[in-house]
């Protein structure tokens, strides 16, 4: 059955695009046109703007495209949705927001404070682990996923533990939780071991776990979060078998492979490239020594002489 007969508010949530509209247009009047009004700032790089507007691309193509429905309808679906909303539109939020903006925020009396206890990496990495954990409960997915309001403010709970998770490894703001980096690659090693016990629950569960993707009541309800109830009111549909040839159980399977498969390409890049920065920077460090001793000893030979 086409996912068409769900209607186009269903498909595209133009909503959503009038918020991402607006949050872009004031990005770039904060970072350009009132950075002066800031005690201290620079010219935006084209790198951060990159990030920025990538990250409000991704945002809406798992949020507000056709592939927000498919996940209410495929499990597999929501957990690609996961990976990308919890593990990389996070990375390019610090990443494109400039140091100076970010400053601001943080330093904000109230939120200074909630910066200094969750941006710890100990702290950081195990909440959003057990934020991660707890929502892949049974029993508590479903109790969300029927709750457009409950749904709504765990997301962004969780979204805001996955940005505090990646702070320490990112962010360039002065006073700020920093990392070296062999305590990144060990920080990064241990957040794939331990948000693993979770996706392998999933994984090799012999049976369907969650009611939202198998119960068509429970189905039908969870539909509102994202299908205008007039809409769903004029469908006559039974369950999600009807929009996939996946079976419940292996649907699960293959959402569970899916978030680990991409959680570790996307630890895998940041490893990466926390190893040819450690080369680089290693590299600069032994060649200033060699240049250093060098002009030593020909100082040291022309005084002798």
């Amino acid at each position: 059955m086409p996912l068409s007969i769900f209607g186009f508010q269903a498909l595209w949530s133009p909503y959503l695009i009038g918020v991402i509209a607006f949050l872009t247009v004031v990005y770039f009047l904060t970072t350009v046109t009132w950075r002066k009004d800031f005690k201290v700032s620079e010219p935006l790089k084209k790198s951060e703007a990159i990030y920025f507007i990538l990250a409000m691309i991704i945002l809406y193509i798992i949020k507000g495209s056709p592939i927000d429905l498919l996940g209410h309808i495929m499990f597999t679906m929501h957990m690609v949705q996961m990976a990308f909303l919890l593990l990389l539109v996070p990375i390019f939020l610090i990443k494109g927001i400039p140091w100076w903006v970010w400053k601001v925020v943080v330093e904000a009396p109230v939120v200074r404070m909630i910066f200094k206890i969750f941006t710890q990496p100990l702290v950081a990495i195990f909440i959003f682990i057990a934020m991660f954990s707890f929502y892949h409960i049974p029993s508590v997915f479903d109790a969300i996923k029927l709750d457009m309001t409950l749904h709504g403010i765990y997301t962004f709970v969780l979204f805001i533990t996955a940005l505090f998770m990646y702070w320490p490894l990112l962010n360039q703001v002065d006073g700020q939780h920093k990392m070296k980096n062999i305590n990144k690659l060990a920080y990064i090693a241990g957040n794939a071991v331990l948000i693993t016990p979770a996706c392998a629950l999933i994984i090799f569960a012999s049976h369907p776990m969650y009611a939202t993707y198998t119960e068509a009541d429970a189905w039908l309800q969870a539909m509102e979060l994202c299908v205008p109830v007039d809409t769903l009111a004029g469908l006559n549909l039974s369950g999600p078998e009807l929009f996939s040839n996946m079976d419940p159980v292996s649907d699960q399977q293959v959402g569970g492979v899916m978030m680990k498969i991409i959680q570790e390409i996307i630890f895998g890049v940041i490893l990466a490239r926390i190893f040819r920065k450690w080369w680089v920077s290693e590299r600069s460090s032994q060649q200033e020594i060699t240049e250093k001793a060098l002009r030593d000893f020909q100082q040291n030979r022309t005084n002798y002489n």
